[in-house]
């Protein structure tokens, strides 16, 4: 049973294997098509030259041999070396019959026999014999050829089929793999964030891929990456430049030339503008037009690419910047002295632009000056200068902020700051109080085109939170000075006084205290009025100014009562200041007044010395001034 199970399994193997034995494949129902005539043509001009060798022992060879196509006309001659004018026009006339009949003519020694076609609906060529004289074997043997020469071309199509086949697989390969490739580029070039990744990557990548061409990449930003294939794209001569031509044109565009190179180039578009070309260059024999779509699609792809990475960047110096606006803001808000808000400016301004130099100048509204109030650079250069002189000037006249690529190319104007630290670079913009220029802000290198507009629109922004601090700072200084300030004389006021005094005692060894007072104002008042009285006071005020120290201390004590206090002044020497006061007070007021004083000095050794002790002592002595005569000084 088991035997026949076996048998009866070989049986069956057998007859599929015979079945697929004669399935006909689909090239033996494959037919050539009227409509490819030089495909056709070509065919049969080889089969006809492989037939002559093979078929060369048939006694038809020694005749001449014709090979027509299905149309009657003559395309191949064997045999012989040429055919006469009447034997070529009996051939073509005969296999136009043969065509026509599907059958074989002869005439006059010329027979033309018809190959049909595989699919019998057809001629496919005719083979035509020119012999001089009839012979009985002569048909058989034609047949016999022409039969095998049909077979040859029919070999020779189905290779051709086969090699065309095996030439579309490898193409759709070649494809699929490219398309791969490229995808791959587009994920990997899509997977940055950073710009010069992205330019790294595409150059890289189309050199892996087209090892033949050279690369290049013209941007039409500026960008520093390192690699010499990026370079920077010019336009002053955009006629004769495809690079040129293609960005502004947003197309490819294809140069031959004459050493036999072929030209791509290739904008980089992303969706909002175009940022650059590519630039191919290959040997004519290498490029193929195919690629171009491949070309194209990596082109726009890194240009996509590109474009993220530019508003990722310009996101993440939005952000820098913010940041280090809120910081400033916030650190010059703590501070309400304008030495501090200039010195701090001047170095957060260097730390930021990474810049060589820096100076904040303020303007003097008196003067009609700026003047140097922060900066780093070196001793010896004026600290003043005029609202028509440099860039200061420039800004101060325009209202709005400057940038220099490169002072030593283009002197717009003499800058001494420019010239004395040897800068070529530099940003400038005004600090505004309101409407009117307040000050100049000036950030230098010493490089060449150093500074980005970038920089330029951010020095734009943090001047003006600068210029609000020192409004601020300039308005917390000037209520202040109005707080601790009389009015009239422009002196201290007496609580101002007595802080400093309070201050002074607890680090000071000793120091002195001079009470002033009018000798008999109220008559001055009576007699010139109280305006000139006030004048008087004034006077008095600004003798007192000049004849003490900066760092003494003058206040209105009360009415036509001044108080002077002298740090680290004894009594002896505060004698000396106080009778310089009295002498030129009665020289120097008109109409002309007196003044007496009253002394009292405090050292480390006294006990428990207050100011109200101080005050106290300095009255005592002064009226004892008063009654013994007016326009003197008494020490208490």
């Amino acid at each position: 049973m088991k035997k026949q199970m076996i048998h009866h399994d070989e049986q069956l193997a057998d007859s599929n294997c015979s079945e697929a034995r004669h399935e006909p494949i689909w090239l033996a129902n494959a037919d050539m098509n009227d409509m490819d005539e030089l495909y056709t043509a070509n065919i049969l001009e080889i089969s006809f030259r492989q037939w002559l060798k093979e078929a060369e022992e048939l006694d038809i060879f020694d005749n001449a041999l014709i090979l027509c196509n299905a149309q009657g006309r003559i395309l191949r001659l064997a045999g012989r070396s040429t055919i006469s004018g009447g034997e070529s026009e009996s051939v073509q006339s005969l296999a136009g019959q043969a065509c026509r009949t599907l059958q074989q003519q002869s005439d006059h020694g010329i027979t033309a026999l018809p190959i049909m076609k595989r699919s019998e609906k057809g001629v496919l060529a005719v083979l035509a014999i020119v012999r001089p004289d009839s012979h009985s074997g002569t048909a058989v043997s034609m047949k016999a050829a022409a039969l095998l020469y049909r077979s040859i071309v029919y070999r020779n199509f189905e290779l051709s089929l086969a090699q065309e086949q095996l030439h579309q697989q490898q193409l759709i390969e070649k494809e699929a793999g490219r398309r791969e490739t490229l995808f791959e580029v587009a994920r990997r070039l899509h997977d940055q964030n950073d710009v010069n990744e992205v330019l790294n990557v595409l150059l890289m990548d189309v050199e892996d891929l087209y090892p033949h061409a050279e690369f290049d990449l013209y941007l039409s930003q500026d960008h520093v990456n390192g690699d010499e294939r990026i370079k920077p794209l010019y336009f002053r001569h955009a006629d004769h430049d495809i690079h040129a031509q293609a960005f502004l044109a947003g197309n490819p565009i294809i140069a031959h030339d004459e050493a036999g190179m072929v030209q791509l180039a290739i904008p980089m578009s992303g969706k909002q503008a175009v940022y650059g070309v590519l630039s191919i260059a290959m040997r004519s024999g290498l490029w193929e037009e195919s690629e171009m779509s491949a070309f194209i699609m990596l082109a726009d792809t890194a240009g996509s690419a590109f474009e993220s990475g530019k508003l990722f960047e310009q996101s993440n110096a939005l952000i820098r910047e913010l940041q280090i606006i809120n910081e400033i803001t916030k650190r010059l808000n703590q501070s309400l002295r304008l030495d501090e808000i200039f010195q701090f400016a001047m170095n957060e301004l260097l730390t930021i632009f990474k810049a060589d130099y820096c100076a904040v100048l303020q303007l003097d509204k008196d003067t009609d000056h700026f003047h140097i109030m922060s900066t780093n650079l070196r001793e010896g250069i004026e600290e003043v200068f005029s609202t028509d002189y440099g860039f200061c000037g420039i800004v101060y006249d325009t209202k709005e902020p400057l940038i220099i690529s490169d002072y030593a190319v283009t002197r717009v104007v003499d800058s001494q700051l420019m010239d004395v630290t040897a800068s070529r670079s530099m940003i400038a913009a005004p600090i505004m109080a309101g409407t009117e220029v307040a000050g100049v802000i000036m950030v230098m290198h010493q490089s060449p085109n150093f500074f980005s507009y970038g920089n330029y629109k951010l020095l734009q922004m943090l001047s003006t939170h600068i210029g609000l601090a020192i409004s601020n700072a300039s308005l917390h200084a000037e209520v202040r000075r109005m707080v601790i300030t009389d009015n009239l004389t422009g002196l201290h006021a007496r609580h101002y006084l007595n802080k400093q005094i309070q201050s002074r005692q607890r680090k000071d060894p000793c120091g002195s205290l001079v009470l002033v007072d009018l000798d008999h104002f109220k008559k001055v008042n009576d007699t010139y009025g109280h305006l000139i009285g006030d004048r008087i006071l004034v006077a008095v005020s600004d003798v007192i100014r000049s004849c003490i120290r900066e760092t003494d201390i003058a206040a209105r004590w009360g009415g036509e009562e001044l108080a002077v206090y002298l740090p680290q002044i004894r009594s002896e020497q505060a004698y000396r200041i106080a009778e310089r006061i009295r002498s030129r007070v009665e020289q120097d007021t008109h109409p002309p007044v007196t003044v007496s004083c009253g002394i009292s000095e405090w050292t480390y050794d006294d006990e428990k010395v207050s100011v109200e002790t101080l005050f106290n002592r300095a009255d005592v002595a002064l009226y004892e001034a008063k009654n013994n005569g007016r326009n003197r000084i008494v020490v208490g």
